[in-house]
C-alpha cells in the first residue's frame, strides 16, 4: 500500500471529528449511494415491464407466420406437416384474416374477422384461453369477440351477431353482401385493445365459407422452441418450403416500432436519471475542495518534508476515489436488493397509505415487475466511477498547487 493511499485513509477517518467537514463527506457519499440505487432500480423496473409487456403482446400474436405471395395458401395440411419437421418449431396453426361488419341490435362495428381451428390455435395464442366469460366454443355458428367490442355492440352472451362481408353473393333478388347470423359463445380478455376491441374469432370452415374461399387459408402461424430466433427459425422453414412461392414474417417485424419504443423509452430514462449521479459528482467536487482547504497545514508539511505535488495529488485523488467506491459499492447493493424486493416495498407501502399506485381498472400493468439485467448494472457502476474520476482530478490538482509561503503567512 502506497504512502499517498494511507494518507488519504487517515483523513478520511479524521473527517469524522470535524462536524462541518464529516457531514459534507456524508451527504456528498449517500447522495452517490441514492443516485446509483436510484438508476439500478428504475432500469430493473423498466426492464420488469418492458418484460411484462411482451409478454403479453407476443403470447397474444403469432411468432412468425408463413403466406404465399399468391396472397392464399393452397393445401395447408401438407404444407403444415411440413413445417412441424422442423425441430425448432414446436407448434403451428391455419388462419384466415378477413374483414367485416358486426351488427346486433342496431349497432355495428368494423371488425378483424379471423377464422381459426380452435384445436390448433389455442397452441400458438392464448386469446382462446383468456375468456372472460361464456367458452370458447367455436362449432357450428358460434362466434367469439373482445370484451370492448361486446361492450361497444352492447352485446352479451347467446346473442344473435349478424356478420356482414365486403364480399357479394348472386340471388334471385339481385346482388347483395355476404352474411351469416353468429351466436355469441363467449367474450374474450386479452388485455390489449388492438384485440379486444376489433378482433372476432369464427371457425376456419365458416370462414372459408362466408368468404368463398374453399379449401384455402391466408397462412400459418408458427410457435417456436426460441422467440429471439425467430427470424433466423422462419427463414429456414421458408427455405425449405421455397423462397418463390412462400415468404416469412416473424414477430420483430410486426412489432418493430413497438420494441423500438420500449427501447427507446429505457434509454431516455436512462439519460435523464443519469444526471443525478452527475449531480452526485459535483457534490464530491465540492467536498473535495472543503477538504483541501481544510488540510492547507498538512499540505505544506508534507511538502516541506520533501513530498512532491505529484504526490499531494495523488494523495487527494486517492481520497475522491474512495469515497466515490464505497457509495458505488453501497449503491450497486442496496440497488440490487431494492429491485429484488421492490413488488413487496410498493405493496407496504400501498397497505399503510390505504390506497394503490396502479388500480387494476385504470392500468395496463397493475404491480411493479422487475427484471435486473447484469449489463445494466456494470453500465451504472462504470459510468459512476467515471464521473468519480473526472470529479477527483480538479480539488486534487488544486492541492498540488498549494503553496508552502502562502499557507504560512495565512496561518
Amino acid at each position: 500500500m502506497s504512502v499517498e493511499f494511507s494518507i488519504s485513509n487517515q483523513y478520511l477517518r479524521s473527517n469524522r471529528k470535524k462536524g462541518f467537514v464529516s457531514f459534507i463527506s456524508g451527504v456528498s457519499m449517500v447522495g452517490l449511494v441514492l443516485s446509483v440505487m436510484t438508476l439500478i432500480t428504475v432500469l430493473s423496473v423498466m426492464n420488469g415491464f418492458h418484460k411484462e409487456l411482451r409478454d403479453r403482446v407476443l403470447s397474444a400474436i403469432s411468432h412468425s407466420t408463413i403466406n404465399e405471395y399468391d396472397g392464399a395458401l393452397k393445401d395447408w395440411q401438407t404444407l403444415r406437416l411440413s413445417i412441424n419437421q422442423n425441430p425448432h418449431v414446436l407448434e403451428s396453426s391455419p388462419y384466415i384474416e378477413r374483414y367485416g361488419l358486426l351488427s346486433i341490435n342496431g349497432r355495428s362495428q368494423g371488425v378483424s374477422v379471423r377464422g381459426v381451428e380452435p384445436s390448433l390455435e389455442k397452441n400458438t395464442s392464448i386469446l382462446l384461453d383468456n375468456i372472460e366469460s361464456g367458452s370458447a366454443d367455436l362449432t357450428g355458428p358460434n362466434i367469439l369477440i373482445g370484451s370492448g367490442l361486446a361492450l361497444q355492440l352492447g352485446a352479451i352472451i347467446g346473442d344473435k351477431i349478424t356478420l356482414l362481408t365486403p364480399e357479394i353473393s348472386n340471388s334471385i333478388i339481385g346482388i347483395q353482401p355476404r352474411f351469416k347470423r353468429f351466436t355469441l359463445s363467449g367474450i374474450f380478455d386479452a388485455g390489449i385493445n388492438e384485440y379486444d376491441n376489433n378482433l372476432a374469432f369464427i371457425h376456419l370452415d365458416q370462414t372459408q365459407k362466408l368468404y368463398n374461399m374453399k379449401n384455402l387459408v391466408s397462412g400459418i402461424r408458427l410457435k417456436v422452441d426460441d422467440l429471439f430466433e425467430a427470424k433466423k427459425i422462419t427463414n429456414q422453414v421458408v427455405k425449405k418450403l421455397g423462397n418463390n412461392h412462400y415468404y416469412g414474417t416473424d414477430w420483430t417485424q410486426k412489432k418493430a416500432n413497438f420494441i423500438k419504443a420500449l427501447n427507446l423509452e429505457k434509454q431516455m430514462i436512462g439519460i435523464v436519471l443519469s444526471l443525478i449521479i452527475a449531480v452526485a459528482a459535483f457534490n464530491i467536487v465540492s467536498m473535495m475542495v472543503m477538504v483541501v482547504t481544510d488540510k492547507k497545514a498538512d499540505i505544506a508539511i508534507l511538502k516541506t518534508i520533501g513530498m512532491t505535488p505529484k504526490r499531494i495529488v495523488k494523495l487527494f485523488f486517492y481520497q475522491g476515489i474512495t469515497i466515490g467506491v464505497v457509495g458505488i459499492v453501497l449503491g450497486v447493493v442496496l440497488g440490487v436488493l431494492l429491485s429484488l424486493n421492490i413488488e413487496s416495498v410498493v405493496s407496504g407501502i400501498e397497505s399503510i397509505l390505504g390506497f394503490q399506485f396502479f388500480p387494476k381498472d385504470v392500468f395496463y400493468i397493475n404491480r411493479f415487475p422487475s427484471e435486473i439485467h447484469l449489463s445494466d448494472v456494470v453500465k451504472v457502476a462504470i459510468g459512476a466511477f467515471v464521473l468519480v474520476i473526472l470529479a477527483a482530478i480538479y480539488p486534487a490538482k488544486r492541492a498540488g498547487k498549494v503553496e508552502i509561503a502562502k499557507v504560512l503567512n495565512h496561518e
